[in-house]
């Protein structure tokens, strides 16, 4: 079971906020796993981003969810572009992070979900559907994977790091800046990974398998879940240039906390 704060028992926020967080992110998996390898249609948003049939049909699952148990709040999510009604909460969505492994049948994707009321993130969750593994978190309380508390690693320099990072998607048009950036991280860490999302990326980090993330380009979807995940494991996050981290901009550090100023040393 995962734990339930004094904070939520007390109404704030409401603890059904996280269980319909969970239960959103599981039924996504479960539909993700239903229709991986069997050849669904994909389609082209930009050269190399893609949407499959999966992404849209998760979705609509959730915005379903909401409609019927929350119709005052918001939703943003990757696929529909619904206008924002300015409510207090908003449910940020990504039914499908790993769009393009999904597509190829390589099994790296999530379903990721976090609730802001007033701007601030108050619950995540992530579900990796083929480990089965389920992050959450809870806004000054912890968090979880599969009801065991994470903790962030405790190596202190770059050199012993395993770092994560991951490719935008005008990488054609920005080849040269990212690699210039990717190759100064490069010479200092003991290795890098590429998994193809960012929030499994992030959540590897809360759980102490890797060490820190960067990246450009990026959507609050694809982080704002992860991200109240990291920090509620011990981690730290800000954008690249060091200042305090805005979904919106697109750009993101997340680390263990203790490589954390060397990293942004590094990619500046």
């Amino acid at each position: 079971m995962i734990p339930v704060s004094a904070k939520a028992a007390a109404g704030k926020p409401d603890p059904q906020f996280l269980a319909t967080a969970i239960e959103a992110v599981v039924r996504a998996g479960d539909l993700q796993m239903a229709k991986f390898g069997t050849g669904v249609r994909v389609e082209k948003k930009g050269a190399i981003d893609l949407v499959t049939e999966v992404d849209l049909e998760v979705e609509r699952m959730f915005r379903a969810m909401v409609a019927e148990r929350y119709p005052n709040h918001d939703v943003l999510a990757e696929e529909m572009e619904i206008a924002s009604t300015g409510a207090r909460h908003r449910w940020v969505f990504d039914p499908l992070d790993g769009t393009t492994n999904f597509a190829h049948g390589v099994p790296i994707f999530c379903a990721s979900l976090a609730l802001e009321i007033d701007g601030e993130a108050v619950v995540a969750a992530v579900y990796d559907p083929n480990c089965e593994e389920l992050f959450t978190a809870e806004a000054g309380v912890g968090s979880w994977m599969n009801g065991a508390r994470l903790r962030v690693s405790a190596n202190a320099t770059v050199l012993e790091s395993m770092l994560v990072t991951g490719f935008p998607y005008n990488i054609h048009q920005k080849a040269d800046e990212f690699l210039k950036v990717f190759g100064q991280v490069l010479k200092h860490a003991r290795a890098i990974r590429r998994l193809g999302s960012a929030a499994i990326d992030i959540c590897w980090v809360a759980a102490g398998r890797m060490d820190g993330f960067w990246e450009a380009s990026l959507k609050p979807w694809d982080t704002r879940a992860a991200a109240l995940i990291l920090e509620e494991a011990g981690g730290k996050v800000t954008g690249m240039d060091g200042k305090k981290w805005d979904p919106d901009a697109g750009h993101i550090v997340a680390t263990n906390g203790l490589i954390h100023e060397e990293i942004l040393r590094i990619i500046s």
